[in-house]
């Protein structure tokens, strides 16, 4: 394989992201998939790579989120991964705050600040 070839490989790997979303922070639950996605909400951004997203699991207790080691930095790419319906939230503002539920009707958010479904 010439570099030609290695530089294609990439560039195709390159067009299946989103590109330039942003990073977020989620908890190690969730990055290693032993819980799934339940909570999610925006906050104002650290700095300019970041989103101000921040996800929280089913199984997340408060003091699992508490501590240090169990939060990451991740790229939002990362989290569309887990769970591809946040694609669809992203553009909404700061202080956005919602919980994603799965049921026999669908996957699906509700606002908490409205108690609207969002879908």
């Amino acid at each position: 394989m010439g570099l030609f070839d290695k530089l294609k490989k990439t560039e195709e790997k390159e067009t299946l992201k989103t590109h330039d979303l942003g990073g977020c922070i989620i908890t190690k639950s969730l990055n290693e998939g032993t819980s799934r996605l339940k909570w999610i909400f925006r906050e104002e951004s650290v700095n300019l790579a970041d989103n101000g997203w921040r996800a929280l699991g089913d199984t997340d207790t408060e003091e699992y989120i508490n501590t240090p080691g169990n939060n990451l930095v991740v790229d939002f790419d990362r989290l569309v991964e887990i769970e591809p319906a946040v694609l669809a939230i992203y553009d909404m503002p700061i202080g956005s705050d919602l919980e994603f539920r799965y049921d026999e009707t669908g996957r699906y958010f509700i606002d908490n600040n409205t108690g609207k479904k969002i879908q």
